[in-house]
């Protein structure tokens, strides 16, 4: 838990003003600030799965370990980079460092947790939320001084958790053995789980829908408030952070007494969808005025934060059910690619979208068709879970009717 609040606090400390200095103060052009974030993106969401199966055929810590001392050495590198090629080596080395630790974590805590891997990950979001919410603050206190301060404590940082992480995390592997043989075979054998591919599939519209509070929603910031865009969007992360960290475990416990876990998600799908009501009733400053459009999309924030801590705990568990307790680091890397394919494709979608139809005047279609997204995948999701039980099952779990097929 710790770790990953020191990785988002670390990563969250640097990133969000990456760009910035990478377009002023390093004089780069455009074309190479988009070059430099899409490597950083690929080397993380296109190595996950290489980073799970490491996980399970090394141990999780080793991996952990790895990871940050990998992303320390990424960040050092970005404190003192001073050409292209410099910033893509240690934009790559920070991406991968995250395709490293990520699954492996995640695999980690579901092994340490047992039978309430649900409350665990409903803990594990809340650490994770609340190093997105200190880690921008912390980082535009030190922004005033200057970006290479930054990217040094950030490194410092990582540093701090390798040595943590190498002394006191305990070595952990899965409880049940992977079978051995090659990495081909691994991976033939998770891309063979249909339902597991099928709830991937699925899930790529939650991901989608839960990454605006990175896109669509900064966006409308702008427009409502071009003056003010950067204090809105901060806004929006402390609205969205707090909401994570003050009702993670009420909103989980809540969520689980009233549906389990496979209908809780379906819920949690059906908040996120209803996220962008606000915004599709009141989509800009006329007829009701910029304040009433500010509090929509404030609201919309909120809800999404609610969806997200309600869908998070119980998709972690998911997956890991899903896998039948084996090769979980590669099921959670081969997901994490799935959807982050997915959010590649989404975003690339929305932005276009959500342009042209601002230039059209039809901005309400947009919040329209990102609703739609999350209705769709909440039918999926019931579906999923209504094939995966029999007709006189409790609704449980998607996770706890699979077991047997899985």
């Amino acid at each position: 838990m710790i770790n990953q609040f020191g990785i988002n606090l670390g990563f969250y400390l640097l990133m969000p003003y990456l760009a910035g200095y990478l377009a002023g103060p390093l004089g780069l052009a455009a074309w190479a600030v988009g070059l430099v974030l899409g490597v950083r993106n690929f080397s993380q969401q296109g190595m996950f799965l290489v980073g799970g199966t490491l996980a399970d055929r090394l141990g999780y810590k080793p991996l952990i370990v790895a990871g940050c001392l990998l992303r320390t050495a990424g960040f050092a590198l970005l404190a003192v980079a001073t050409s292209l090629p410099m910033v893509l080596i240690a934009s790559a080395a920070t991406g991968f460092a995250g395709a490293l630790f990520n699954p492996a974590v995640r695999a980690y805590l579901a092994a340490e947790a047992g039978e309430r891997r649900v409350e665990a990950f409903a803990v594990f979001n809340i650490f994770y939320q609340a190093g997105i919410l200190v880690g921008p603050l912390a980082g535009l206190a030190l922004m005033v001084a200057d970006f290479r301060i930054t990217a040094t404590v950030a490194a410092v940082v990582f540093a701090a958790l390798t040595v943590a992480q190498l002394f006191a995390l305990p070595p952990r592997r899965a409880a049940v053995p992977a079978v051995r043989g090659s990495v081909l075979a691994d991976w033939r054998r998770v891309a063979g789980n249909r339902r597991f591919l099928a709830f991937s599939g699925v899930m790529i519209g939650s991901y989608v829908l839960s990454f605006q509070i990175y896109l669509a929603l900064p966006l409308q910031a702008g427009y409502l408030s071009p003056g003010r865009a950067q204090l809105l969007t901060s806004a929006l992360f402390v609205v969205s952070g707090v909401v994570a960290v003050a009702g993670q475990l009420r909103i989980t416990a809540w969520f689980r007494r009233r549906w389990g876990t496979g209908r809780a998600l379906v819920a949690g799908m059906g908040v996120l969808a209803a996220g962008f009501l606000p915004l599709l009733l009141v989509p800009g400053p006329r007829p009701f005025g910029t304040a009433t459009a500010v509090v929509a999309l404030l609201v919309s924030a909120a809800i999404l934060a609610v969806g997200t801590a309600a869908v998070f705990p119980f998709e972690m568990d998911t997956v890991v059910s899903l896998s039948g307790g084996n090769l979980v680091a590669t099921h959670y890397g081969f997901y994490n690619t799935i959807v982050g394919v997915g959010i590649l494709i989404g975003n690339l979608a929305t932005g276009v979208v959500l342009g042209a139809a601002r230039s059209a005047g039809l901005e309400a279609l947009v919040w329209a068709g990102l609703v739609a997204i999350g209705g769709s995948a909440a039918v999926a999701l019931a579906r999923l879970d209504r094939s995966a039980r029999p007709a006189s099952d409790d609704g449980v779990a998607v996770r706890d009717s699979v077991r047997e097929s899985a």
